[in-house]
């Protein structure tokens, strides 16, 4: 189950929540029937309740089957990948499973 601090993002929404957030957004791209998305979907919960990243940084995930439009405008070829905007740019992308200590790491540098 998904925290509730983690925002599904949709291409409807994504302008509005990713592009337009104040704050980094760290965005998600997955599938239903993905293992690693699977494996980090935990991580990705506590990072999003940590008090250390909370209010520095959105949680988003954007499920890849069911929005075609921003996946492949960023040019998703595989997932999990991991995405954070920042001012409305596209600030870093990681691509595959992670452990918390890359997850924090890979964060921390765009913060």
């Amino acid at each position: 189950m998904s925290s509730a601090l983690i925002k599904n993002v949709t291409d409807a929404t994504f302008e509005g929540e990713v592009l337009q957030s104040a704050r980094p957004v760290l965005v998600d791209y997955w599938a239903v029937w993905c293992g690693p998305c699977k494996q980090i979907s935990p991580l990705l919960d506590e990072l999003a309740e940590d008090a250390a990243y909370k209010d520095r940084v959105v949680v988003a995930k954007m499920n890849v089957d069911e929005n075609r439009l921003i996946p492949s405008k960023y040019g998703i070829r595989g997932i999990p990948t991991l995405m954070i905007f920042k001012d409305g740019q596209l600030a870093a992308t990681k691509v595959g499973a992670v452990t918390k200590a890359q997850l924090t790491a890979f964060v921390d540098s765009k913060l």
